[in-house]
């Protein structure tokens, strides 16, 4: 796996705001940044970095547009980090498959994702949901910046946020939401979210004794899940949120006023590639960048 975070590119302001979100994490991290622009159309001999679009003109070059979209990445990259190292490549193949072969290559991959207005959701494509369930490393996506958070990264002051889940915890999901709430220097907020079991009721509804000693059970649970990882990373404050509703409900509410959302995705070997019910409900609902991060 390279030191490198990789963006995948469409032309799209979604895409451009990905570049932004990747180059500020490659600069904390200390990696370089990688703008990847898939084109299955791309001419045979003329592969590469991208150039100067002044040195060709659209029907000079076949793959003039296609170059546009890394080179006018790559020159507003490098307007805000002008000492980020940052590789500019096209690549003839179809996206879907460019992007996995990436993602495979590089410590994450970020992708632009569309919102949808007034719903206040994402917009999922077809290719960005492919590379989401089968990608090894995480993929974060990322919407179109608001003017604030264009003009003053916003985003990255306020908290991470992680949905945990104690049936499956995955370390790689803890272990991602703590090292980037460390090296943001933001609080962490670990959210759980549980069902109310059929005990928690009675016939006039919500028992709340009943309620009080299931939410007391569970946060003792998420205590001692989050043990290890506080005394790993000492200098994150952490909040922890247990919810009693379904985990997908909980998450998202959880993203409100956070910076990153962190979610899990269970790997799979063979079978059916798919994200699950809570990492479905992020990438739709929450209205800031969503992490997922692949786990056993």
């Amino acid at each position: 796996m390279e030191p490198v975070i990789t963006v995948g590119l469409d032309g799209s302001p979604e895409s451009l705001s990905a570049a932004y979100w990747g180059a500020r994490e490659a600069v904390r991290r200390g990696l370089s940044l990688r703008l990847t622009h898939a084109w299955v159309l791309l001419s045979p001999g003329r592969p590469g970095p991208a150039r100067e679009p002044g040195h060709g003109t659209e029907g000079e070059d076949p793959n003039y547009w296609a170059k546009r979209v890394v080179s006018d990445a790559g020159a507003a990259v490098h307007a805000r980090h002008p000492d980020l190292p940052v590789v500019q490549d096209l690549v003839a193949e179809e996206p879907a498959g460019a992007l996995l072969a990436a993602a495979q290559e590089s410590r994450m991959l970020v992708l632009g994702s569309r919102g949808l207005g007034a719903v206040g959701g994402f917009f999922l494509g077809d290719t960005a949901l492919h590379v989401a369930a089968r990608a090894e490393h995480p993929v974060v996506l990322v919407r179109a910046a608001t003017r604030e958070e264009a003009q003053g990264d916003a985003l990255d002051r306020r908290p991470v946020a992680v949905g945990l889940d104690l049936d499956r915890p995955g370390t790689e999901v803890a272990d991602f939401a703590f090292e980037t709430a460390a090296q943001r220097d933001v609080p962490l907020r670990v959210v759980h979210g549980r069902a109310l079991p059929a005990q928690g009721y009675a016939p006039w509804g919500v028992d709340k004794d009943a309620a009080a000693e299931i939410s007391a059970e569970a946060e003792d649970e998420v205590a001692e899940a989050l043990r290890p990882f506080r005394e790993r990373f000492p200098q994150v404050t952490v909040e922890t949120v247990v919810r009693l509703e379904s985990p997908a409900r909980a998450v998202v509410a959880a993203a409100s006023g956070a910076g990153l959302l962190v979610v899990g995705r269970h790997r799979r070997h063979g079978g059916v590639h798919r994200v699950g019910a809570v990492a479905q409900a992020a990438v739709h609902h929450a209205t800031c960048p969503v992490a997922i991060v692949p786990h056993h």
